[in-house]
């Protein structure tokens, strides 16, 4: 009896089953195709979105980032539309909770990787450089290999590759030495007190002039600058077209060797570092003294 029972229990309980699932039919194929609505809508604006954002010429990382972002949301959305058509509002209610205080704690534990994410943003909207510029930020300087959400690529001079985290990029002066596509050099020179001076101008502009690589259109500039211990010292400028950092150092290589020929040529001497050294009176013993004292002077 007890077996007939339980039974005639079951077999009431799955007809109740099916006979709901059958008055749930019509919802369930709502909700389908409310979720396939959202799927063909996501799939719509996620290649609308990366055709526009190309156009913008948006760097690939942003434009990977916001189109699958906003496809999620799309597809999210279409999920808690369906569960609210079957009238399942508290699952609605209790994902979005959940959501919420998932991203929370992720929000959290990531902080520091956020930072860097949205320092990339910033950095891949507004493009303060690009692939291949020379650029400066902090203490590292080199040239910048690849851009990416979170770190940025820079080659040292020496040949290492420095991967910097963008937030220390955001948070310090960026210096840009290929924005404009010319640089300036600057090199410092001296020369003895008994020099005429117009004539050393003279010989050093002309000498910096017959640079190949200088850039014709931007004169030379000479200013003395100051007084020194042994020499009067002036600053050259010149500009030169820069793409790399050897140009740079090419550049100024060649105006040293210029210079130089130029002075030797003219007679015009750069000066040896002068020191003077006090042999007088130490403790009122006098250098000759303190040698005789000593037993290597003569007797």
């Amino acid at each position: 009896m007890r077996l007939e029972k339980a039974l005639t229990d079951l077999l009431d309980k799955l007809e109740g089953w099916g006979h709901g699932l059958l008055l749930m039919l019509p919802n369930i194929a709502l909700a389908v195709a409310v979720l396939l609505v959202f799927w063909i809508l996501a799939r719509i604006v996620d290649r609308t979105l990366r055709r526009v954002m190309k156009r913008l010429s948006i760097g690939h990382e942003i434009i990977d980032l916001t189109a699958v972002g906003v496809y999620l949301v799309i597809i999210l959305a279409g999920v808690f539309v369906g569960l609210d058509v079957l009238g399942l509002d508290k699952t609605v209610t209790s994902l979005l909770a959940g959501v919420g205080i998932l991203g929370l704690a992720l929000g959290l534990a990531f902080q520091s990787t956020g930072e860097n994410y949205v320092a990339g943003i910033y950095l891949s909207i507004r493009r303060p450089f690009q692939v291949g510029h020379v650029i400066g930020s902090g203490e590292h300087f080199g040239v910048v290999e690849r851009i990416a959400l979170r770190s940025t690529s820079l080659r040292v001079p020496e040949g290492q590759l420095v991967y910097l985290p963008n937030k220390k990029i955001f948070d310090n002066p960026i210096v840009n030495y290929s924005d404009s596509g010319v640089r300036r050099v600057d090199l410092k020179v001296g020369v003895t007190y008994g020099e005429d001076l117009e004539q050393v101008k003279r010989v050093a502009t002309r000498a910096v002039e017959a640079i190949p690589a200088r850039d014709p259109d931007r004169p030379v500039e000479f200013f003395y600058d100051e007084f020194g211990d042994s020499s009067i010292d002036f600053e050259l400028r010149f500009w030169i077209p820069f793409a790399r950092q050897q140009d740079y150092l090419a550049a100024r290589s060649e105006a040293v060797m210029r210079i130089k020929r130029a002075f030797d040529e003219n007679d015009i001497t750069i000066p040896f570092p002068i020191r003077t050294l006090d042999f007088a009176r130490v403790g009122g013993v006098t250098l000759e003294e303190q040698i005789r004292s000593a037993g290597l002077g003569s007797s």
